[in-house]
């Protein structure tokens, strides 16, 4: 990724992901601003720019790496655009999607990509928006549940309010593309 495509997810980021207004966010605490990553992935231009920006970070964890995935629907167009970057660099690391309670029938998954990662895989958990940490950390529990070893995390934007001193009092890594300083000031 290059710096000019860097600036370029910053920006898209600040229009379509940032919005300062009262919410609740799914740590129960309530904020004036919220980070929608979705709208950002979601986005022809944004979402293969995540794609680049977090297979980049996903390389740096210890290879190999097989996998990456997070709790839907946060994770699910960030971990395809990453997986899809990846194979474009000759690299086979295959999306999942960990639901958030068991599908109501057929097998009962809680895991969907289950075939392209047998247990003992090794993943990276994708986030868009990182708060306390509290949904990383249920994703990471899911994935070790199903087998897989969990290299990490990473997250679009960090909010800066205590998920990566949770997360890596957890023992787990967090990285970032951006942080809620670099976004917004």
């Amino acid at each position: 990724m290059t710096e000019q495509e860097r600036s370029e997810l910053m920006q898209i980021v600040r229009e379509l992901s940032y919005e300062e207004r009262e919410v609740t966010l799914a740590s129960g605490r309530k904020s004036n601003f919220y980070f929608d990553g979705k709208q950002t992935a979601l986005h022809a231009r944004g979402g293969l720019l995540v794609g680049k920006a977090f297979w980049e970070i996903v390389k740096t964890f210890a290879g190999p790496v097989h996998g990456v995935g997070g709790l839907t629907m946060g994770a699910d167009p960030i971990a395809t655009a990453t997986s899809i970057a990846a194979n474009l660099d000759g690299q086979a690391v295959h999306a999942f999607i960990i639901r958030k309670e068991p599908k109501g029938h057929g097998t009962g998954q809680w895991l969907e990509g289950r075939k392209n990662l047998p247990p003992g895989s090794r993943v990276v958990i994708v986030e868009d928006v990182t708060t306390t940490g509290g949904s990383s950390m249920k994703a990471v529990e899911r994935a070790r549940q199903e087998g897989l070893e969990v290299l990490g995390i990473v997250t679009l934007v960090d909010r800066e309010e205590g998920a990566r001193e949770n997360i890596e009092g957890q023992g787990q890594q967090l990285r970032s593309v951006f942080t809620r300083t670099e976004v917004v000031g």
